[in-house]
């Protein structure tokens, strides 16, 4: 997974991203690690290409089920500003591959970020078709011209047949930047399943955005 993170920022690199942000999560229960890159293939925008991949890894033996890689790639057609649509390929460790088409919803300023994309899949493992919706925010707050304050969140919420809860979790994050460097508190909530299985943990996280 280590090589495989590298290779991808190196990649986005190397195809001049407009945006690349790292992210790692340890606590007591789980170690998470995510790579988030999105970049122009056109001049003029209106084309990009989103790349999220993500490692999750549960520090309990008997929690080892739960462990998850994942790795998608969007292109999206940026309609304007605040609205994109486009088709992804998902593989996921536990879920397998899976073909999507997705819409992007996004409220951006310079202290706020909002983002809805609400998705719906195909599964190649089971033929089924399932539904996804995921949201997020940062807020931040300039102390001066180094040091800003910033809050995170990132939700997610997956319905089999579109009627079956499948996968959710809340992440929220609060901590101080310095310098691009972002750190601080983190806490998880997962759950899994029809009648959900909960897991939780607490633990640190830094960020940088290249």
């Amino acid at each position: 997974m280590i090589i495989t993170s590298i290779l991808a920022i190196g990649f986005a690199n190397y195809l001049q991203a407009q945006f690349t942000q790292v992210e790692l999560f340890s606590g007591f229960d789980k170690t998470d690690f995510t790579l988030y890159s999105s970049y122009s293939i056109i001049a003029s925008g209106a084309l990009s290409i989103n790349t999220l991949a993500f490692f999750q890894k549960f520090k309990d033996e008997m929690a080892q089920g739960f462990n998850e890689i994942g790795v998608q790639p969007t292109l999206f057609w940026n309609i304007n500003k605040n609205i994109a649509i486009g088709p992804s390929f998902y593989y996921n460790s536990v879920a397998g591959y899976s073909e999507r088409l997705s819409a992007k919803f996004t409220l951006k300023k310079s202290w706020v970020l909002f983002v809805i994309i609400p998705t719906v899949t195909h599964s190649e493992q089971t033929g089924a078709s399932y539904a996804e919706a995921f949201a997020q925010f940062q807020f931040n707050t300039a102390i001066n011209k180094k040091v800003s304050l910033w809050l995170n969140g990132q939700f997610l919420t997956v319905w089999d047949a579109f009627e079956k809860h499948s996968r959710s979790f809340q992440q929220l994050r609060a901590g101080v930047s310095y310098n691009g460097h972002q750190f601080g508190i983190g806490v998880d909530f997962d759950q899994y399943g029809q009648k959900p299985i909960e897991k939780s943990s607490f633990g640190l996280y830094f960020r940088k955005t290249l």
